[in-house]
C-alpha cells in the first residue's frame, strides 16, 4: 500500500512533438505537493489524418440517400475516420507502450489523468453575443464556428464557456470562449491512454493548463509567451483564462542553428553550451535578430489584438511570461525587456506546488519544460 491514497493523487500528462511529461501532485491539506515527474525525450509525431473536405459530388450523393435506415447500415459498415485511427494507427499502440514504460520508472500511483492537445490543432476563440437561452448557445457557436474555420464542421469537436467580463454590458450581451478540436485528434489521444490502463478524466488545451501554472488565480492582465522547440505560442491571460492565442514557426531549434554556425560547433553540443552560463557574455542579442525581431512583432500584434476586443479597451498587460523549453535562454528575455514596458521574466511553475528543498534546483532546471503537465496537474485543485 501507497503512502497517499490514489484517490487523492493527480496526473497531468503532455504528449507532444518533442515526448512525454507527467507530473503526478497529491492533495495535502487541500495544497497540491509533488509526488513525482518524469520526462521522456523522444520525437513524436502527432499529426493525424483529418477527413478530407466533401466536393460537390460527395454532397449531392448523400443527399440523393433518402431513407434513415439505409443510412444506419451504411455507417455500420464504415466506421468513422476517428474509428479506424484508434484500430488501425500504430502509432497508438507504441506511445501507449512509451508511457507505460514512463509511469513505471516515475513510481506512479495514480491512473486518473488529465492531458492536453497541442495548441497549434486547436481553434481558439472569443465570441460576443446577444443574450440567447442556454439551449440556443450551442448551435449559435457551432454556426460562428462554421464560418472562421476550413475544415468541415461536423468533424470539429467544440466546447465553448461563458466569460464574464462587465456585469452592465452583459445586461445586453455574453461573452463566450469557444474551442474546436479535430475529432481525429481527439480520438487519437483518447486511445493512448485507454491503450496504456490510464483513466483519461479531462483532455484540454494547453492554453489553459499554461495559464493555470503560470499565472493561476492572479486577476491581473498577463501575457504568455511559450518559447518551444519548433514553435512558439503567444497567449494573453485575463483573470486566469486564456483570450488571446497566436503562434509563429519559429523555437529553440532556430537559435540552435545559429548558435551552432557562430561557433563552428555541432548542433549536437548547442543545447549545453547554452546551459554554461559563462558564456552568456558571447550570446548578446544582435546574434538573433533574425529570430527575435519576429517574437517581438508577434508579442506587438497580440497586445494590440486583446486591447481592441470589445471591453478590454482600458486594460493594460502588466508582465510577460517565458515558458518552454528555449525559454530559459537568455537573450530572449533580454530583447523582449528592451522592447517591452513590461516586466519580463522565466515563468515558475513549481510556484505554487510543494516539494522537497533538495529538488529546488533540478526542478527549476526542467520547469519550463513542465509547465504544461504541471498544469495539468493542478486541474482538481
Amino acid at each position: 500500500m501507497g503512502l497517499f491514497s490514489k484517490k487523492e493523487n493527480y496526473l497531468g500528462i503532455d504528449i507532444g512533438a518533442h515526448g512525454i511529461k507527467l507530473v503526478e501532485l497529491h492533495k495535502t491539506k487541500g495544497r497540491p505537493q509533488l509526488w513525482t515527474y518524469g520526462i521522456l525525450d523522444k520525437e513524436l509525431d502527432v499529426h493525424v489524418q483529418t477527413p478530407p473536405e466533401k466536393d460537390l459530388q460527395d454532397l449531392l450523393h448523400e443527399r440523393d440517400i433518402q431513407y434513415e435506415n439505409e443510412k444506419k447500415k451504411q455507417d455500420k459498415k464504415e466506421p468513422t475516420s476517428a474509428q479506424e485511427l484508434i484500430l488501425k494507427d500504430a502509432r497508438i499502440n507504441e506511445y501507449a507502450e512509451l508511457l507505460k514504460l514512463l509511469i513505471q520508472k516515475a513510481r506512479v500511483q495514480s491512473h486518473r489523468v488529465t492531458s492536453s492537445l497541442p495548441v497549434s490543432y486547436v481553434f481558439h476563440a472569443i465570441l460576443n453575443l446577444p443574450h440567447v437561452s442556454d439551449k440556443e448557445i450551442p448551435q449559435i457557436v457551432r454556426a460562428e464556428v462554421a464560418k472562421m474555420i476550413t475544415s468541415p464542421i461536423d468533424d470539429m469537436q467544440i466546447v465553448h464557456q461563458k466569460i464574464t467580463k462587465d456585469p452592465e454590458r452583459e445586461k445586453k450581451y455574453m461573452t463566450l470562449l469557444v474551442t474546436a478540436a479535430p475529432k481525429a485528434l481527439v480520438a487519437f489521444y483518447t486511445a493512448i491512454f485507454q491503450r496504456a490502463g490510464l483513466q483519461l478524466e479531462e483532455l484540454e488545451t494547453e492554453a489553459f493548463a499554461l495559464a493555470r501554472s503560470l499565472v493561476g488565480k492572479d486577476t491581473t492582465v498577463s501575457m504568455v509567451v511559450d518559447v518551444g522547440a519548433e514553435r512558439t505560442n503567444f497567449f494573453i491571460i485575463d483573470a486566469g483564462v486564456p483570450m488571446t492565442h497566436r503562434s509563429l514557426q519559429i523555437g529553440g531549434n532556430n537559435f540552435d542553428k545559429i548558435l551552432s554556425q557562430h561557433l563552428g560547433v555541432d548542433i549536437g553540443q548547442v543545447d549545453q553550451i547554452k546551459r554554461d552560463l559563462s558564456l552568456q557574455s558571447r550570446m548578446t542579442t544582435d546574434l538573433f535578430l533574425s529570430i527575435l525581431d519576429p517574437i517581438s512583432k508577434e508579442i506587438q500584434y497580440s497586445l494590440d489584438l486583446y486591447l481592441h476586443q470589445s471591453g478590454n479597451e482600458a486594460k493594460r498587460p502588466e508582465k510577460i511570461i517565458l515558458t518552454g523549453g528555449a525559454g530559459l535562454f537568455p537573450p530572449i528575455s533580454e530583447y523582449i525587456q528592451q522592447m517591452f514596458p513590461l516586466r519580463v521574466f522565466v515563468g515558475d511553475p513549481w510556484a505554487r506546488v510543494i516539494y522537497q528543498d533538495g529538488l529546488k534546483s533540478i526542478l527549476g532546471e526542467i520547469g519550463p519544460r513542465m509547465a504544461v503537465s504541471i498544469g495539468l496537474g493542478l486541474r482538481n485543485f
